[in-house]
């Protein structure tokens, strides 16, 4: 018997309460499908261990990186509540196994090895791309697969062939997000582009795609900033920048460097826009450039607005059980359908043995179809391609009274329909 894959009922634009209770009692139905697999596999593997299946957490709990690392271990540890309330993996209950890098490249690599040394299936995490880079080869050598949710860094899922690599990802890579920046600010008339970019492996690795993306439309930076994480002050830099003729600032750090930049082109009485990848919907923006902020532009994958019942379910859900603002919502968007992917990977053995090349083969085509809140899952990996995000999943949000939006109506009604990987 095949096993059915978690599809909502046809929606109309307002929601019945009959809908929501539907859809939050949906993942229920992850014991049904578990129970479906469990039939469906020989008998001599339905006597299996009741042991829980561990799977390995790894991010920046602490520190600068918490604000968008948080997010994704709640995202983590959402869908797993939800899978064990359903009956786990057949009938072993997932356990998450939680290590927190600090956002530290050397800490991200110790806890790494305890991670693989305490037998994990596989792992689930990774903010900081410097962090990842450290890492990666640990998971990659030991067969043990990594799915990201979060780095976006191009290099981390393009380190190792495809067809040999364990590293997987559900997030927009860099190398999508800077063209898709690029794309609209050149639309909106913005072709002066001063590129002000830290100096850590995602601050290298976004300036090199940035001017990439810029070449692609014959075009160069006007001014290039590289700054080390902490700079309090970048008014040299930015009055620099001015001077070039910029009239668009494209910034590529990930903490309250993005602040400091906003913050000293109002001090300037520097009126021009700030755009860049999805950092700039982290709180240490927001937060810290205030009014500042108003009007920047970023890439998202996944905007916290209800507009379908997917998504309506997974935000009214986050808040009852963490009572708390969700920070990063993309975060745990990305990190909360990262787990129900590898769960589906594990339905997609019929042994119940959880290896990691057979854990890689299951990832790489043999799931279901998971429809999950930022995408409709549909083969979001292959033995050539690790990453599950597409462009067609992009969209540019905007700061607007402190929150992020849609910065485009028709995409507010795209957004309606989750999008399928093209």
């Amino acid at each position: 018997m095949p096993i059915k894959s978690l599809a909502p009922p046809r929606a109309s634009a307002a929601a019945t309460l009959q809908q929501r209770a539907w859809w939050n009692g949906a993942f229920l139905l992850v014991g049904a499908l578990v129970a479906t697999a469990l039939a469906a596999l020989p008998a001599r593997a339905q006597i299996g261990s009741t042991a829980p299946v561990r799977i390995g957490v790894v991010g920046p709990f602490t520190g600068a990186s918490a604000d968008f690392g948080v997010p994704m271990l709640n995202g983590i540890r959402m869908a797993v509540d939800e899978i064990n309330a359903g009956g786990g993996y057949l009938g072993r209950p997932l356990e998450l196994v939680v290590k927190d890098d600090a956002a530290n490249p050397d800490q991200g690599r110790k806890v790494s090895q305890e991670l693989l040394a305490e037998k994990v299936v596989a792992t689930i995490g990774f903010c900081n791309t410097g962090v990842a880079m450290k890492a990666i080869d640990l998971f990659q050598d030991a067969k043990s697969p990594l799915i990201v949710p979060c780095s976006s860094g191009t290099a981390v899922t393009a380190k190792y062939p495809p067809a040999e690599s364990y590293i997987f990802r559900v997030q927009g890579r860099d190398a999508l997000q800077a063209p898709f920046m690029v794309e609209d600010i050149v639309k909106r008339g913005w072709d002066k582009v001063a590129i002000f970019a830290d100096k850590t492996g995602y601050g290298e690795g976004g300036y090199n795609d940035v001017v990439a993306a810029l070449a692609a439309k014959n075009l160069k930076p006007v001014h290039v900033a590289r700054f080390d994480l902490g700079v309090k002050d970048l008014t040299a830099e930015l009055t620099a920048a001015r001077s070039a003729g910029a009239n668009v600032v494209f910034s590529y750090t990930v903490g309250q460097e993005n602040a400091v930049i906003a913050n000293g082109k109002k001090t300037l009485g520097w009126k021009v826009p700030q755009v860049g990848p999805w950092t700039l919907s982290f709180p240490f923006f927001l937060d810290g450039a205030r009014d500042a902020a108003e009007g920047a532009l970023m890439v998202q994958t996944f905007i916290a607005e209800p507009s379908n019942e997917r998504r309506a379910s997974f935000l009214s859900s986050y808040t009852r059980k963490f009572q708390r603002k969700l920070a990063v919502p993309m975060a745990a968007a990305n990190a909360y359908d990262a787990t129900y992917l590898l769960m589906y990977a594990f339905l997609g053995i019929r042994d119940g043995n959880l290896n990691g090349p057979a854990l890689k083969e299951s990832l790489e085509g043999k799931m279901k179809t998971y429809y999950g809140v930022v995408a409709t899952y549909d083969k979001p990996f292959s033995a050539t391609d690790k990453d599950a995000i597409t462009r067609n999943m992009l969209v540019i949000g905007a700061v607007k009274n402190g929150a992020i939006t849609f910065a485009y109506p028709e995409d507010a009604k795209r957004n309606l329909i989750i999008q399928r990987k093209q």
